[in-house]
């Protein structure tokens, strides 16, 4: 890696402030636990010339959680999320999967704003300078082809790799947004535009890897909020080259409800695989009777449908997908044994 470039730092104190700032210097980018940003300075990736601090912003660090209600401020660090006694007992799912983040020391630093809106990655484009270079750069930085799909007509298919979004996708999460035009919440699910269609235009709803966030000019994620579902077990894992300080090969979060011995509620979501954290369309069908062959086989059906093949980390396409499967068919098991 090279040295750092010089920069700027701006450390606002308020919200207002912040908005204003990002306003003033709409080319700056916005500087949490920097664990994801500075390497990518430091790859010469990207050359901010102002860095926006977060972490002064005091509306930004606070955490409201209650068995009924979670709300997360965007400043809030990854450790302090996965070791809230309070999280750690009614949303589980959340605390698992921000403690499965790289290693203490990035956890220490990482914030949930700068996770749920990590930058999509691929061995193509996580490179040097001189390796992007000589393989003439690819189509998510300056250069005119996608190297993971060469004949993909334009489409970008770097993948996205946050642990947490997958974990509040299936708490139906909605995001919190403030911009200079003012405030808005949306579904999280809304907040990912990464669908790698061929067949599409890229708009502000419909994306790939290269334009995956539907973030306005000048807007920032303020914070995260979900709602608990009375009787829901929920967990997270995910499978990784090493097993600390890693990316996700793939991560998968789960949360089911079990009356008896039937399968009343499932609900499945995905990272590391697609442009987007994917929640699974149609679990639903595989509900109202027993935890039998016919729903293992069913959510294979559905991983096989909705979670890309492509090679944008060291591992074959293919076998991430297998392993998204096995990994929730074992969470399945073993929420509805638990």
């Amino acid at each position: 890696m090279d040295a750092l470039p010089d920069f700027e730092v701006v450390r606002p104190k308020t919200l207002d402030a912040l908005i204003a700032a990002r306003a003033v210097h709409p080319q700056s980018s916005l500087l949490g636990g920097g664990t994801d940003l500075i390497v990518n300075i430091r790859r010469g990736i990207v050359a901010p010339k102002i860095l926006i601090e977060t972490n002064g912003v005091t509306e930004l660090r606070g955490i409201d959680v209650n068995p009924s209600e979670l709300a997360i401020g965007a400043a809030v660090t990854l450790t302090e999320l996965a070791a809230h006694p309070e999280i750690v007992r009614y949303y589980p799912v959340v605390a698992q999967a921000a403690a499965h983040i790289a290693g203490p020391t990035q956890r220490n630093m990482g914030t949930v704003g700068g996770n749920l809106c990590l930058d999509t990655r691929c061995i193509f484009y996580n490179q040097s300078e001189w390796w992007r270079d000589a393989n003439r750069h690819c189509l998510k930085t300056i250069g005119t082809v996608c190297h993971v799909a060469p004949k993909s007509r334009g489409v970008c298919f770097a993948t996205f790799s946050g642990d947490l979004a997958p974990a509040l996708l299936i708490l139906d999460a909605e995001i919190d947004i403030a911009g200079p035009t003012g405030r808005r919440t949306i579904p999280l699910a809304d907040l990912y535009i990464g669908y790698a269609r061929q067949d599409e235009p890229i708009t502000e709803t419909r994306g790939d890897g290269k334009y995956y966030l539907a973030l306005r000019a000048g807007e920032i994620v303020t914070g995260v909020r979900a709602k608990n579902t009375q009787g829901l077990r929920s967990a997270y894992d995910k499978i990784r080259i090493r097993r600390s300080i890693e990316y996700p090969v793939t991560g998968v979060a789960v949360a089911l409800r079990r009356d008896g011995d039937r399968l009343t509620d499932l609900r499945v979501a995905f990272t590391g695989t697609n442009p987007r954290p994917v929640r699974l369309a149609g679990t639903e069908r595989l509900c109202g009777g027993r935890l039998d062959a016919r729903v293992i086989a069913g959510l294979d059906a559905l991983v096989r449908d909705q979670i890309m093949a492509m090679k944008t980390t060291f591992t074959p396409g293919h076998y991430r997908r297998r392993v998204a499967g096995v990994l929730a068919r074992r969470l399945v098991q073993r929420l509805f044994d638990s």
